[in-house]
């Protein structure tokens, strides 16, 4: 598990391809490595990577055929800037919102634009992503906790304010970058809940006791 608080950009120092699979190596910048060990979990770019090595300055990590056609994986190169988070501790501050490192799809930068010091992107998700975006709702956007402030459709825009920007990889987005995205784990809950089968009644009593409980049945 992870918050979307990045804690150090990196960059991609070697790619091994092994058939539909990737060996990638990670320069870690300045993430502190003391206390990686073997089969821990780093979120590179939103995506959950076990270290199987650790570097001096970087680690190891498989990724899997899945995981390379559902990321930005499959056309990352050697230098590619990469947002890294190491998982949370039991007193790890939660500053952004749970993130599991499950990246759900890839969205695309329509629109950036400057509002003040801000940047302002439009981006465009997939047409079965979108329904799990809302207003003022939670949102990864490669490995980066961010707030959605307008949704249109399948699109929706953020504002990226300038300590963000410029501890991330958010900068470098124009109009045609393409970033991993993972929505709210709550909204796809929510939505298994109140998918129950109607013809199971005690499925949709406990649907709609537990809803009632987290607040969002009146």
């Amino acid at each position: 598990m992870f918050t979307g608080i990045i804690e150090a950009v990196g960059s991609i120092r070697q790619i091994q391809r092994r058939g539909d699979d990737i060996r990638l190596t990670v320069a870690s910048g300045k993430l502190d490595l003391s206390d990686v060990k073997l089969g821990d979990s780093i979120a590179t770019n939103g995506v959950c990577l076990t270290v199987v090595e650790r570097l001096a300055d970087g680690y190891i990590a498989d990724v899997s055929a899945e995981t390379v056609a559902l990321t930005g994986f499959n056309r990352y190169q050697v230098g590619t800037k990469v947002n890294l988070e190491k998982a949370v501790t039991p007193t790890t501050r939660l500053g952004g919102h749970m993130v599991s490192g499950h990246v759900d799809g890839i969205a695309t930068v329509v629109e950036r634009s400057h509002r003040g010091a801000a940047i302002e992107f439009w981006l465009e998700a997939p047409s079965e992503l979108a329904r799990y975006i809302a207003h003022k709702g939670s949102i990864t956007i490669d490995g980066v906790s961010l707030t959605t402030n307008e949704v249109d459709g399948r699109r929706f825009r953020l504002t990226i304010v300038p300590h963000t920007a410029s501890e991330t990889t958010l900068l470098d987005l124009q109009a045609g970058s393409q970033v991993n995205i993972e929505v709210d784990l709550v909204a796809r809950y929510l939505e298994r809940l109140i998918s129950a089968k109607d013809d199971d009644k005690s499925a949709g009593g406990v649907t709609m006791e537990l809803l009632a409980r987290a607040g969002f049945m009146r």
